[in-house]
């Protein structure tokens, strides 16, 4: 059973040009969205791109003081192995930044992610944002897609922390 105080778990789609986050809040009577957005980054240099995720994560963690971070493993396709390179420096900013803050930052496969929120580990976009929105009791879907994934490894870990509580 879950304990009677708050959960605050920030969920992140990683990305280097939209990073996708969501803030979730776990009660005994169920999670509730506090905030979700994109962080957008723009130019070719990877160290003001960096820096902008850096910044940006920062003021999330201070205005909302989440217990843990819930990271999107990476997906590369062997054809694009520069793709998992660079999304690596964006989850490094994010790792960082928990351990900085000494807050456990956990990873997530996206077919586990889908899984868990949709029956599918192979659901479509429109299908996660349809599925958070039944569960989360939104009046629309999660826009834009990065926003729903962001919601969606938060669900994931709220749900990791359940079964735990259940063993």
């Amino acid at each position: 059973m879950l304990e009677s105080t708050p959960r605050r778990i920030l969920g992140i789609d990683p990305g280097l040009q939209c990073t996708g986050y969501a803030v979730l809040e776990s009660t005994p009577r169920g999670a509730t969205l506090c905030e979700a957005g994109v962080i957008r980054t723009t130019g070719k240099d990877l160290a003001l791109r960096l820096a902008t995720l850096h910044d940006s994560i920062v003021e999330i963690l201070d205005e909302w003081q989440p217990e843990t971070i819930a990271v999107e493993q990476l997906y590369s396709h062997y054809d694009h192995p520069r793709t998992a390179i660079l999304m690596g420096h964006a989850r490094g900013i994010f790792f960082l930044l928990g351990g900085r803050r000494k807050l456990p930052v956990l990873s997530y496969p996206s077919t586990h992610i889908k899984r868990l929120v949709t029956g599918s580990g192979r659901a479509s976009k429109v299908q996660m944002q349809h599925a958070i929105m039944r569960e989360l009791g939104l009046a629309a879907p999660p826009e834009p897609h990065d926003v729903a994934d962001a919601v969606a490894v938060a669900l994931c870990h709220l749900s990791a922390l359940k079964r735990s509580h259940l063993t």
